[in-house]
């Protein structure tokens, strides 16, 4: 394997993030990705169908270079309504669940003002560390 979750004891347990990722590879760096499909269209319905919009695209950009979930070592979420993504927390957890699994990168959740695209409410951008 080439990436390692750590937690430390001194630290609270962490729940959908890991506090330290360790990893050997090629580097992979994956663009901010927004809830944009194919068409170039934001997808309506809040910030659970764009996420699951952004983080899918997030991971067709990681399987495209070769990649898989669990190569993920860092993730910055950007997010122009922190509350309302926490309200969502647990949808967004089972979405995380259902494309990913239960391997967490070192994370980050960012507000924002906005985004690119005014319409958007949140931006993905990770990295990966491929085995080769």
């Amino acid at each position: 394997m080439n990436v390692e979750r750590i937690s430390p004891a001194e630290l609270a347990r962490p729940s959908g993030f890991s506090h330290a990722v360790s990893a050997t590879g090629r580097m992979v760096f994956l663009a901010g990705q927004i809830g944009m499909d194919r068409d170039g269209k934001v997808v309506g319905g809040g910030i659970v169908p764009q996420f699951e919009q952004a983080f899918g695209n997030l991971l067709t950009a990681l399987t495209a270079a070769g990649g898989h979930p669990a190569d993920l070592v860092s993730l910055t979420i950007y997010l122009t309504d922190v509350e309302d993504y926490q309200a969502h927390g647990q949808e967004i957890g089972a979405v995380w669940r259902r494309l990913a699994g239960t391997d967490y990168p070192a994370m980050a959740g960012v507000g924002v003002t906005r985004l690119w695209l005014p319409e958007a409410l949140v931006e993905i951008q990770g990295i990966a560390a491929i085995s080769r």
